[in-house]
């Protein structure tokens, strides 16, 4: 339920709507649209998949050298959304993108799956695909390449982590006359809150 008296801290309803979502969703509670802007302006949106949140923000991993990557390295701002339809419940988060530190990304990249460490390797992410079997080449050669053994993670690959400076939690109410909930950051390192009409 939305919260009569809301939390202070964002990041204590955001765990307790996630849990709920772990809890209900039947495939990728952790899915979330990241929209990037490009040189020219122009938004580009898709779906990554969450992979740890704190009081720093919110982490995804991708391919530098992907279309998300150059945008993110380019315009270091962002905003995502979450969206739970088995809860009837969103959250909306915008703010500025940093890189993950190496130790961070390695540490998340030799918890990955083989064929999924292998699958980065292999993958040019975003560029143009000659052929299906070009790809299944490639896979089949790093395959060959980290068959025994740790594989190492591509310098090209790491995360990104957005830390917040807007976040709002959406709830629907009947009759389309939803809750929404604002957290902020304010001059003295926390956050105020602000409810919004639907």
């Amino acid at each position: 339920m939305f919260p009569d008296d809301p939390p202070a801290d964002p990041l204590e309803l955001f765990a307790s709507w996630y849990q709920d979502a772990w809890d209900s969703e039947i495939n990728d509670p952790n899915a979330m649209a990241v929209a990037t802007v490009g040189e020219d302006g122009m938004p580009s949106v898709r779906m990554v998949l969450l992979k740890g949140y704190d009081h720093d923000g919110f982490v995804f991993y991708t391919n530098l050298e992907s279309r998300k990557g150059v945008q993110l390295r380019t315009h270091p701002k962002a905003a995502f959304v979450m969206h739970w339809k088995s809860l009837r419940r969103q959250v909306r988060v915008e703010g500025h993108v940093s890189q993950v530190g190496d130790a961070e990304a390695d540490e998340y990249f030799a918890s990955r799956a083989h064929g999924s460490q292998v699958g980065a390797w292999a993958s040019k992410q975003s560029r143009p695909l000659e052929s299906k079997h070009a790809l299944k080449k490639r896979v089949a050669e790093y395959g060959t390449r980290y068959a025994v053994g740790p594989v190492p993670r591509p310098p090209e690959w790491s995360g990104f982590r957005i830390s917040p400076t807007r976040i709002e939690f959406w709830e629907e109410g009947r009759f389309r006359l939803h809750n929404r909930l604002v957290y902020e950051p304010d001059d003295a390192g926390g956050w105020t809150t602000t409810m919004l009409y639907p």
